[in-house]
């Protein structure tokens, strides 16, 4: 599966259609996709039931670790499998939050088909910036918040009014959480780096300075879900373990939170020691603690770019050509003897498949054409072989 082609939702209905059992609890998912690292923001992972092809990027991890959520939310809630009522209840959603609108244009370039169109919102909200160029030079280009649009999907089933008011509720509360769990502390470059990252995944309230103030300590309390709780507690200890260090008034302030939130001083030494042993495992993968210089910053995301598309179209085209090796077996079969109908169609639809990657090798040949190919995969998909197509369901 490849969350950067079209289909890949498509695929994953496909797939996740065996493992039904996988979550049997609201609570079974909210700690796997800790482990994951999208309860943090910071994906490392994704489910084990996918098996991608080739190794993904942040953000790719991120779109399946938010359908992962937003699936199991409505699986666990309604009981319904049916990954189509799903997709409609999803864009529903989406739709009635007012977010990734899809205008005529993208219809037409996307299709009817609800799941194309839902392709186009789920990217709208993992990427924090539309612009190529920037993400090429911002390592840290992937929505930290996603899992505030589980938790409020989670509330548009539970058929509670004004879905929106109470998104911007759960933003304001998590950013007021990160801006005072960070002057609970010494600041430092990572710090900054975290609160401008937190800062910039906000879609339903700014960063400015007015909204932060102490009454959010009075809206904690009896106010949100045990779910929306045991969020904001894991938000706080990430801000405060980010440093992979607590001292005393960071402790004091974590569980001053966790008060306020009705949860147990047990839980919270619990949150503090998962973030930890998170952190341990994965520091070397968080984008956002790697402090590099911008000339650095921008040849490590060009390098990894150009490496990903290199790795993805070589063995698509190899797959291509070993592909062949049976049509030429057919070709000569049929000069001795008649094929089946079965076999007919394989050799009709492989002549269709090398006669399209013509225009396929003569792109990746072009300099540059590592990079001009998945553009031009973007753009036509149906105009190149099989092979290329990751999401293809067999």
């Amino acid at each position: 599966m490849n969350p950067s082609s079209n289909g890949w939702i498509d695929k994953f209905g496909y797939l996740v259609k065996d493992y039904q059992s996988l979550y049997d609890s609201f609570d079974e998912l909210y700690t796997h996709l800790k482990e994951l690292g999208f309860i943090y923001g910071i994906n490392v992972k994704i489910p084990e039931f996918i098996h991608p092809e080739h190794p993904l990027s942040e953000d790719e991890k991120a779109k399946i670790n938010l359908l992962t959520g937003l699936y199991f939310t409505y699986k666990c809630k309604t009981g319904d499998i049916d990954f189509s009522k799903f997709l409609e209840a999803i864009f529903e959603f989406y739709t009635e939050l007012g977010i990734g609108k899809i205008s005529l244009l993208q219809k037409i370039l996307n299709g009817k088909k609800t799941s194309s169109q839902l392709e186009k919102l789920i990217e709208s909200r993992v990427y924090l910036d539309d612009n190529v160029i920037s993400k090429t030079f911002n390592s840290s280009i992937t929505n930290s918040l996603l899992y505030i649009d589980v938790l409020t999907f989670k509330s548009h089933l539970d058929k509670k009014k004004d879905i929106k008011e109470h998104a911007r509720a759960l933003e304001h509360i998590t950013i007021n959480i990160t801006y005072h769990a960070l002057n609970s502390k010494e600041k430092n470059k990572n710090d900054e780096k975290l609160a401008q990252l937190f800062a910039s995944s906000l879609t339903f309230v700014d960063s400015h300075i007015d909204n932060f103030d102490t009454t959010y300590r009075q809206k904690l309390i009896n106010r949100f879900t045990p779910f929306e709780n045991n969020y904001f507690l894991d938000v706080a200890c990430l801000t405060v373990w980010e440093d992979q260090s607590i001292e005393y008034k960071e402790s004091e302030f974590i569980f001053a939170i966790g008060k306020d939130l009705g949860i147990a001083w047990s839980k919270v030494l619990k949150s503090l020691e998962e973030v930890g042993v998170f952190f341990e495992k994965n520091a070397t993968h968080i984008p956002h603690l790697k402090d590099k210089n911008l000339a650095v910053q921008f040849y490590d995301s060009m390098s990894r770019i150009v490496n990903k598309l290199i790795l993805r179209n070589s063995k698509r085209l190899q797959k291509e050509l070993s592909e062949s090796k049976e049509l030429v077996a057919l070709l000569s079969k049929s000069t001795v003897k008649d094929l089946s109908a079965e076999e007919k169609k394989k050799v009709q639809n492989q002549l269709l498949d090398i006669f399209k990657s013509i225009p396929s090798l003569a792109i990746f040949i072009l300099p540059g054409g590592a990079v001009l190919l998945p553009i031009f995969i973007k753009l036509i998909p149906k105009l190149l072989p099989s092979s290329f197509d990751d999401n293809r369901i067999e």
